[in-house]
């Protein structure tokens, strides 16, 4: 195994790092990570938003489900998926461009993402630990304000960067899905209730959970996170930011 596929191999998210900074130029070791990225048509739709104002961080937290580790994160960046950028080069060349539709905005979304990934590995060759923020797409209203985003640029993803503590350094990975049930060939797969229970059951084992009960876990897990008021939330505002692009 090389050392890329080591560091994509031992990654995992972190969410308590010490008190020590990341030095700018790590930080910009990130930034042109991001930069290298795959991008549709070499177009880069997003914008990379690099929060350094402590208050704003604050507030942050508060707005994504009350996380208070990304107010002392010492790198916080918030990838936007863009679709106001290009609109405006194609008017300055005298262009009289269609409005931006889904298709843009899921294409932007995937440019975004594909960045982020790219920091997220970055990060991991220089020993920094990173953790994604799902949240940053709740409270779509507040968020456009706290950000000053225009209509058709949507926050994508969200990372947190620092230094991680030996804790998190020692803990345990979880295991992932055995690979038959991620990955079929050329069509999707269906699979039985009894397949589905099996798959959940043997991660479960290789994570080292003896007593893993099937439906005890998953109806938790279903109200801790599919049935919650933040992933209601969380739907409410991405209908929101959808709204212009279904005009």
């Amino acid at each position: 195994m090389n050392p890329t596929q080591q560091a994509i191999q031992d990654r995992k998210s972190v969410r308590v790092f010490l008190d020590q900074p990341v030095t700018p130029a790590m930080k910009e070791q990130l930034l042109e990570a991001a930069f290298q990225a795959p991008t549709a048509g070499c177009q880069q739709l997003y914008t990379i938003l690099d929060i350094t104002d402590p208050e704003r961080k604050a507030r942050l937290a508060d707005l994504c489900d009350h996380q208070p580790f990304i107010a002392t994160a010492p790198v916080v960046l918030i990838f936007l998926a863009d679709c106001a950028r290009w609109p405006q080069v194609y008017q300055e060349a005298g262009c009289e461009p269609r409005p931006a539709g889904a298709g843009d905005l899921f294409l932007a979304v995937a440019d975004a993402c594909i960045a982020a990934q790219n920091v997220v590995v970055a990060a991991q060759s220089l020993g920094l630990g990173s953790c994604y923020i799902g949240d940053i797409l709740e409270n779509c209203e507040q968020v456009r304000q706290e950000l000053a985003l225009p209509a058709q640029v949507v926050p994508a993803a969200m990372l947190v960067i620092g230094w991680p503590t030996r804790q998190q350094q020692q803990r345990k990975k979880p295991a992932r899905f055995a690979r038959n049930y991620i990955v079929a060939e050329n069509q999707y797969p269906t699979f039985t209730g009894e397949q589905h229970r099996q798959a959940l059951e043997d991660r479960a084992a290789r994570s080292g959970n003896e007593t893993f009960d099937f439906d005890q876990w998953v109806k938790a897990f279903e109200q801790r996170k599919y049935g919650s008021d933040f992933s209601r939330e969380m739907s409410r505002s991405a209908a929101e930011y959808l709204k212009d692009f279904l005009k």
